[in-house]
């Protein structure tokens, strides 16, 4: 394969990962607490080609990043509805550890535990909450009550490079090993409220088209690599 054909081969691979990116964005446009993903790409030059290859550069997929600007509060009325006013992440306990959520849309098991919809403990300053019955209330400070009694403060955490962070599913976060957040006791939670997604539709559908576009304009390249220059070299050669 000459160098052209590879290098407009390995850029149709990364702009299908840019497609399934921008199309994960899309979906999940009306998910509360969702950050965008930026995407790069990079240019990975390969020595070991160079007899076969002379030109082949890999044009392969930049690390991703998540886009973590606060996206809208919206109110919901719902008691177990929270959204964190500035930075900072929500604590949930999973079976692989630790994670981090800007999606504060919790509910509440058959014994008490404040969870999130797929049933994960959500953590306080010290341990999993556990609500009382009746009506769910935060104070100013972040502590929950229900039925007017405390039942402890929502945990809240940041970190000092949030780049650190890598994407485990929609709006959920791991930190590498080592890495240890920042409590943050004084940050703002507002109740009965959800932040919203800070995807635009409008960017995502223009990045959308520019991807396509690139994706036909490289196929139309590897059409004319292949077939045509290709074609009319072996008939150049046969009349020889």
């Amino acid at each position: 394969m000459a160098g052209g054909e590879y290098t407009a081969l390995s850029g149709l691979r990364a702009r299908i990962e840019q497609l399934d990116r921008l199309a994960s964005d899309i979906a999940n446009a009306g998910t509360a607490g969702y950050k965008a993903e930026r995407t790069t790409s990079v240019a990975a030059e390969r020595p070991t080609f160079a007899a076969a290859l002379q030109t082949a550069i890999d044009v392969a997929p930049g690390p991703g990043r998540a886009d973590l600007r606060p996206g809208p509060l919206q109110p919901t009325g719902r008691d177990l509805d929270f959204a964190i006013d500035g930075r900072g992440f929500f604590v949930i306990e999973t079976p692989a550890g630790l994670r981090y959520t800007r999606n504060g849309q919790f509910t509440r098991r058959a014994d008490g535990t404040l969870t999130t919809l797929d049933d994960l403990p959500v953590l306080g300053e010290n341990g999993p909450l556990r609500l009382g019955p009746g009506a769910v209330t935060l104070d100013a400070d972040g502590t929950l009550r229900a039925g007017g009694l405390a039942a402890g403060r929502l945990r809240v955490v940041d970190f000092a490079d949030d780049a650190v962070l890598g994407r485990e599913s929609g709006g959920r976060f791991r930190a590498p090993d080592g890495v240890q957040p920042e409590e943050r006791p004084s940050a703002v939670i507002r109740a009965r409220a959800l932040e919203g997604s800070n995807v635009s539709l409008v960017e995502r559908m223009a990045q959308l088209t520019e991807v396509a576009r690139g994706f036909e304009a490289l196929q139309r390249c590897i059409s004319i690599l292949m077939n045509e220059v290709d074609g009319k070299a072996i008939a150049e050669f046969g009349r020889r």
